[in-house]
Order: C-alpha cells, then structure tokens, then sequence
C-alpha cells in the first residue's frame, strides 16, 4: 500500500494497516464515541478498500448505518465503519497507529463535547444537527 501506515491494538493481537483518505485526523464528541473511548474518539478516515486488519477482530452494529469493532482479546476500539452503501468508510483509532504527522481538521458533535476539554487550534467544527442532515442526506431512516 502506497502512503499506509502501520498499527497496532493495544495487546498487539490485531495489526491494521491503512492508506488515510486524507492526510488529517477527525474528533467525534458524539455520546457513543465518548462512551466508547471514555473522551473523544480521534480518527483517521480510510476508504474500505484501503484497511487491512488481522486478528482477533470482533464487531457489533451500533446504529442501523454504522458498526463498530474492537479487539476481542484487550477490548482496544479499533473503528466505526458506516456501512451506508456508497457512503462506506472507515473512521479508525487514530491512537493504533502512532505518531502519524497528521494534523486533527475537524471535530464533529461539537455542541455535545463535555465542558472540561478543549483541543488547540482552529479546525473545522460541526454540531450534532449538523452532522446528522448529512445522515439524512443519504436516504430515510438514516440519521442518528
């Protein structure tokens, strides 16, 4: 893979690697992605056809568009993948792959991001209703 990086869960049983869709990290402020990762979840987004994961991989839908996986021996959260059709990516821990260079852009949710963090910097900044019309530009029964 040209450009992949190379990652890893936390007890090393899962290995991915990954070609970014774009050269930059996204931050979820959503209530799941919080009580997934316990803050916000930072991602690297990657085109289906662009991951590669081996290993103990277990996943469950947690929306009627969207799953999320995890290592089924350390329990590290490895993605959430929308699974709309023509709509597929991959939003993957950014924290399995290390230092990536990667500067974070966008941060979604952001009117549901608790008062006791902030990130540096300006980036892009979308609200929950904001994000979800994207949802429902994809078709009925597909928001959040």
């Amino acid at each position: 893979m040209a450009n992949a990086i190379s990652g890893q869960c936390m007890c090393g049983a899962v290995r991915l690697t990954a070609v970014p869709r774009l050269d930059e990290l996204h931050a979820c402020h959503c209530e799941t992605c919080r009580r997934w990762t316990g803050s916000a979840m930072i991602v690297v987004e990657v085109a289906p056809e662009d991951l590669q994961a081996a290993g103990p991989v277990r996943s469950r839908a947690s929306s009627d568009w969207a799953e999320r996986a995890w290592c089924d021996d350390c329990g590290s959260p490895l993605w959430y993948h929308l699974t709309v059709p023509g709509h597929e990516f991959y939003a993957v821990s950014a924290g399995l792959f290390g230092e990536t260079g990667l500067a974070l852009t966008k941060e979604i949710y952001i009117d549901r991001k608790p008062a006791g963090y902030a990130f540096a910097g300006e980036r892009i900044k979308l609200t929950k209703h904001e994000v979800e019309a994207t949802f429902a530009s994809f078709g009925e029964g597909d928001q959040q």
